[in-house]
């Protein structure tokens, strides 16, 4: 199997997403090997150079050898390889990455910076850049802002490529949980902004159907799958719970939110029982007005997920209701309304 070196160019400084800030990578000069030329490297976000020249401090050179295995390196940095799949292809990439700590804003992270960062944390780097707002409010999405970013959208393929060519079959329930969940929102942010401006995912046809659901987007484990086969075929049938209603977001108002970090099977229990109230005690969720109850569309469509009657669907909701919304229910046994806003979740 042929490994080949891959260094990612950028103009300033690189950097890496964490939980609360970044980690930026500084490194001045890195040198390829002679014989190597630019074609002889696979693109995975940027074209890249035969030499690479940051002007950043602290100044030094770093040759790269035939192995990709660095000779020196700036004070405090630390050399990082990956292997990385390049673009769907057998072949592996080995990325070279030179690394030193510095804290900076996530918000302020250029197209560059986050195209430099570790690819599993590209959906955190977007998240954190074209996100606004923060739950039970609504998470308003920029796709706009994003299919102007070309460079984003290449960070935002990447990030689905990588997820491509793992095996969920293999990962422990909440970790394949907060991967699908993952893969599922990405493919469909990708999707909206591949298509912006629209006032509705719905417009989105897939063939005569509206909305992009049945259409094949990715390939997972020798499986081409769409957004449906993700929701319906794997999560849904697999998981055997409701909350996978609250982790899955279709670019719509009417919608659970799409959270504003990355799910991860650490802590999923609690972030799935946040998510779940942020959404029942909203009134996106769950509205009482002139003592009728109007509830989401979404426990009329899969109100099978929910106990199969308007009892399951009220149990469900008493469950994550707050106080004030349970003491309102008090007495209700039926639902008097279903409602769902298909306007796409982006800032006006």
């Amino acid at each position: 199997m042929r490994t080949v070196l891959m260094i990612k160019p950028i103009k300033a400084l690189l950097i890496q997403a964490l939980v609360f800030g970044v980690i930026v990578p500084v490194v001045a000069t890195i040198s390829l090997p002679a014989s190597a030329s630019a074609s002889s490297f696979p693109v995975f976000v940027t074209p890249i150079p035969a030499a690479i020249t940051l002007s950043v401090p602290p100044l030094s050179t770093v040759s790269v050898s035939a192995a990709g295995l660095p000779s020196a390196l700036p004070p405090g940095a630390h050399f990082v390889p990956q292997t990385v799949p390049n673009r769907g292809k057998a072949d592996p990439v080995l990325l070279a990455q030179i690394e030193q700590a510095v804290t900076l804003s996530a918000k302020n992270i250029t197209s560059e910076q986050a195209a430099a960062a570790p690819i599993g944390d590209y959906w955190a780097v977007l998240l954190s850049k074209y996100t606004t707002g923060q739950g039970p409010d609504l998470i308003k999405f920029d796709y706009g802002a994003l299919k102007n970013a070309s460079a984003d959208m290449a960070v935002l393929e990447a990030y689905i490529d990588q997820l491509a060519v793992k095996t969920p079959s293999n990962m422990a329930r909440n970790e394949a949980m907060a991967y699908w969940a993952n893969l599922y929102n990405a493919l469909t942010v990708q999707v909206v902004a591949q298509n912006y401006p629209v006032k509705s995912i719905r417009k989105i046809k897939t063939g005569l159907r509206a909305g992009p659901w049945k259409r094949k987007l990715v390939m997972v484990e020798g499986r081409n799958l769409s957004l449906d086969d993700i929701e319906h075929g794997i999560m849904r049938p697999t998981f055997k719970t409701p909350l996978v209603h609250y982790m899955v977001n279709c670019a719509s108002i009417g919608c659970p939110n799409l959270k504003a970090t990355p799910w991860s099977g650490t802590n999923l229990d609690a972030e799935l029982e946040k998510v779940a109230r942020d959404f029942i005690n909203s009134p996106r969720g769950t509205l009482l007005a002139n003592g009728r109850l109007q509830v989401s569309s979404i426990y009329k469509w899969f109100k099978k997920d929910f106990g199969g009657n308007d009892a399951g669907v009220l149990a469900h909701i008493r469950t994550y209701a707050h106080k004030e919304l349970l003491d309102a229910l008090k007495g209700k046994q039926k639902i008097d309304k279903y409602a769902y806003d298909w306007s796409v979740n982006a800032p006006k």
